[in-house]
């Protein structure tokens, strides 16, 4: 599997003029953790985590004041940075500016890597500098779990109805990846993101007309929508 065939998307997305209210509204309101910042043109500029909005004179979880020696010695340009996270209302100034991406078609394993080696939950996955959509840790987990019947011993009957069914959904842009399609006792399990009711009836119908499925359950979603600001 590949990068494209996991990810989240429509991204949810900061601006770097967003305040941190907001912002952290939006991570609340979504069950997020982090969203990359576009600017204007739609590059990505940065990433904000919860880390990021954790201390915060607001709250009371400021970091605590240290003896004067320890503040004597400190750098100034830590204690600067320290007392921007803590009062900044704006997200281009508390977000991590430096930006890791991976592009569409790299595998798990070299996203997991990234992952691992930066100490990060989440990469951006951009296409020509455009952001395209976002694979975090759950992202991997929930690949793993999608190929846990396989693992348990699905029959052979199941596994050629998984392949008739992708080989009638391929072709089609709005077609689920192999990864998504799980038969389990001839009942036809369809996971992934869907754009419209069409793209949804469209997907079920086509596992329906294999000669074979004795059902389908659709687990088909809808993508999260950044509300306009």
């Amino acid at each position: 599997m590949r990068a494209f065939d996991v990810m989240t998307f429509p991204v949810i997305t900061a601006s770097p003029e967003m305040t941190i209210y907001t912002a952290a509204k939006l991570l609340a309101d979504n069950h997020i953790s982090g969203m990359p910042v576009v600017d204007a043109s739609g590059q990505v500029i940065g990433i904000l985590s919860e880390g990021d909005l954790l201390r915060r004179v607001e709250t009371g979880t400021g970091v605590e004041r240290r003896s004067w020696w320890l503040e004597f010695v400190a750098g100034t340009r830590k204690l600067a940075a320290t007392y921007i996270k803590e009062h900044a209302h704006t997200v281009g100034d508390v977000m991590t500016d430096r930006v890791i991406s991976i592009t569409e078609d790299m595998s798990l394993k070299v996203v997991a890597d990234v992952l691992e080696r930066n100490r990060i939950k989440r990469v951006p996955v951009l296409k020509d500098g455009k952001l395209i959509g976002i694979v975090s840790r759950a992202n991997l987990i929930r690949a793993l779990a999608s190929l846990a019947p396989d693992e348990a011993g699905v029959s052979a009957g199941d596994e050629s109805l998984r392949d008739a069914i992708v080989r009638e959904l391929s072709g089609h842009r709005w077609a689920l990846p192999k990864h998504s399609v799980l038969v389990k006792e001839g009942v036809a399990h369809l996971w992934g993101v869907i754009e419209s009711d069409e793209e949804g009836r469209a997907i079920r119908v086509a596992a329906e007309s294999v000669p074979g499925v004795k059902g389908v359950v659709s687990h088909l979603t809808y993508p999260i929508v950044t509300p306009t600001m």
